[in-house]
């Protein structure tokens, strides 16, 4: 089953996965008060399972209540096509969340690898873009490292593939953390996919 962003962040949060607060909205009152409720800036995000939502429009930043209300007027209802062509996509839901401050953006996922019966765990310095255009531009950029059947994935995995993908060396410990706790909401939910 394929989740919307703000399941997947859900369940990161039961997983004990740092995440930014934020709320689920159907309409645009609802939004503006989620929106009222968190504080600005606060970010609406178009809820459709397809990437590209930025670029399409499906991702704005509100800084008060007149831009909240705007901006989940806008995208719900809106129609977004994958980066691919894929849909359209009919916006129907928004997560509206705190705004972040963004010192860099990386890349973690772990991925049923069927062909060799593993878990692949995937770590980049350049996130915030699609992961296809990270591999297909620098094959390197992007370090993938199998998991051992019914070993956790330990802190020394973890800070290796944060080396070897090179993160800034002042988060390989939390990187390390985060893998860890990927890995347990992976094989929690007996997922295929997390990233």
């Amino acid at each position: 089953m394929d989740l919307l962003e703000y399941q997947g962040k859900q369940l990161f949060a039961e997983h004990g996965v740092s995440v930014p607060e934020g709320r689920h909205a159907t309409d645009v009152e609802a939004a503006v008060a989620a929106a009222d409720e968190l504080g600005y800036p606060c970010v609406i995000k178009a809820q459709v399972q397809i990437g590209g939502r930025g670029k399409a429009g499906g991702i704005k930043i509100a800084e008060n209540s007149d831009e909240a209300r705007e901006h989940a007027d806008a995208i719900l209802g809106m129609e977004i096509r994958g980066p691919h062509g894929e849909g359209p996509f009919t916006v129907h839901e928004v997560w509206v969340e705190q705004a972040s401050e963004i010192a860099a953006e990386y890349y973690a996922s772990l991925i049923l690898d069927r062909s060799e019966k593993k878990i692949l765990a995937m770590l980049s310095a350049m996130g915030g873009m699609n992961v296809e255009e990270i591999a297909d531009r620098d094959p390197e950029a992007l370090v993938k490292r199998h998991v051992e059947p019914g070993a956790g994935l330990d802190p020394g995995f973890g800070r290796e593939l944060a080396a070897a993908a090179k993160l800034d060396e002042d988060v390989h410990e939390a990187a390390a953390e985060l893998l860890a706790k990927l890995h347990a909401a992976f094989n929690a939910v007996d997922a295929t996919l997390i990233e």
